[in-house]
């Protein structure tokens, strides 16, 4: 089924349309756009800068979730009449199927990963998408916009929902929020408004969708589904939320249904909560939902036991990129464990998170331009550190340092752009370096 382009877009496509972001998401909208028969150009601080001239050439711009509104390009752009749209709200208009979008400070890949996982395992076509590395734009490229039958799952960061204008999504799972991104957004609130536009961009209810073997049908129950903390946040902030949208998801009882699954324990069983909440509000069998949990295994540099080497065991937490994140790991062990932390700053209270978790660290190896700031907060709580230039160093001194027992954890809390291509490049050199460690011999 080939895709219908709206009458109101046929004219703005009719030039070149130009896509600002050469990443994942500017590729996607590249492909969408020759789907559709459409020419486009992409620009980007590496290749094809955006000019006052260039901008007259087109009548559409499409632009990737690192533009902000206030971008200089954007600006451009509509001082020269262009529409501009992000991503998400231009992919999103020639999609047929419905949309489940999960945001959050943390989780939200996990359960934009396990949702799809569930779904398809309950013969329904559901599809991981959006901030998981795979956009939208290449999924309604590749898919042709589905079909009334399927289910985007996808994963929406604060960078996506503040630029939200057109965008529809039929529920919404907020996950959780804590400071994070505080380099983009001026503060806590602000951050919390950027999601909390996602919120205004969902449908009341998706009663209207009809109930078949590949749809559910969440009949007049709320759309919106709020975990524990995100309430909290919501009365600080005065937002109001809907009666009947908040998911007690912490401090709650053991499940013996996940014993031995990823959801057994915090932080995990707070995404299995809210799975549950949307899986129940559609009618569907929760045993469905816990047999898929005893399959699923999460993706790559989530707290993952990586090796043992002369008793020491390494963890693997790349994806750990802010402060509740690696607060969130270090409550997975018992005792105090060898800490890989540092990277490229993004905000917050610094002296608040060392004070945190120092009871937690027994030595903080530290990278990355953050690592002056955490040595002096790390001294200030009176934990030992080591600054090192370079993971090479950071891992070697961590085996130096560790002793049989010990647990040795690479979760930075910070974003990895100041040394690494991403947190993947991170969390693999990291796996790298310690296969490569010699095991000491246990005699000395």
């Amino acid at each position: 089924m080939s895709l219908t382009i709206p009458q109101a877009l046929q004219p703005l496509l009719a030039q070149p349309v130009a896509i600002m972001g050469g990443g994942v998401s500017g590729v996607g909208v590249c492909a969408l756009l020759a789907t559709l028969g459409a020419a486009s150009v992409i620009y980007d601080d590496k290749g094809i800068a955006f000019t006052e001239k260039l901008a007259r050439s087109h009548r559409l711009v499409v632009f990737s979730p690192g533009f902000q509104l206030e971008h200089p390009w954007l600006a451009l752009a509509l001082a020269a009449g262009c529409e501009c749209r992000g991503e998400l709200d231009f992919s999103s208009t020639f999609w047929r199927g419905s949309i489940v979008a999960i945001t959050g400070t943390n989780g939200k890949t996990t359960l934009t990963e396990f949702l799809t996982h569930a779904l398809k395992a309950s013969g329904r076509r559901a599809y991981s998408t959006g901030n998981v590395g795979y956009s939208f734009a290449q999924l309604v490229a590749e898919t042709e916009g589905g079909t009334e039958e399927c289910i985007a799952i996808c994963e929406v960061s604060s960078f996506q929902a503040e630029t939200l204008q057109t965008f529809r999504a039929d529920a919404t799972i907020w996950t959780n929020f804590a400071e994070d991104h505080l380099e983009r957004h001026p503060g806590l609130e602000s951050y919390f408004g950027a999601k909390w536009n996602l919120v205004t961009r969902t449908r009341e209810s998706a009663g209207r969708r009809r109930s078949d073997t590949s749809r559910t049908e969440l009949g007049r129950t709320p759309a919106l589904f709020f975990g524990s903390s995100v309430q909290r946040y919501a009365v600080k902030f005065d937002r109001p939320l809907p009666m009947g949208s908040g998911v007690d998801t912490e401090n709650q009882p053991a499940d013996e249904k996940l014993v031995s699954t990823v959801f057994t324990d915090y932080p995990q069983r707070e995404n299995f909560l809210l799975a549950a909440a949307w899986w129940r509000s559609g009618g569907l069998a929760l045993d469905e939902l816990y047999q898929a949990a005893r399959t699923f295994t999460m993706g790559r540099h989530r707290l993952a036991k990586i090796a043992v080497k002369a008793g020491v065991t390494y963890w693997n937490d790349s994806k750990a990129t802010n402060f509740h994140a690696v607060e969130a790991a270090l409550t997975r062990f018992e005792q105090p464990v060898i800490l890989l932390a540092g990277g490229k700053a993004k905000g917050g209270d610094l002296a608040g998170f060392v004070h945190r978790i120092a009871p937690r660290v027994k030595h903080a190896i530290l990278i990355g331009e953050t690592s002056a700031q955490l040595a002096f907060q790390f001294s200030a709580a009176r934990v030992g550190h080591t600054s090192c230039l370079i993971l090479d160093d950071a891992v070697s001194r961590a085996a130096e340092l560790a002793q049989t027992g010990d647990n040795v954890l690479l979760s930075p809390g910070f974003a990895s752009f100041d040394m690494f291509r991403g947190y993947t490049d991170r969390g693999d050199q990291f796996e790298k370096l310690v296969r490569e460690l010699a095991p000491t011999p246990s005699f000395l």
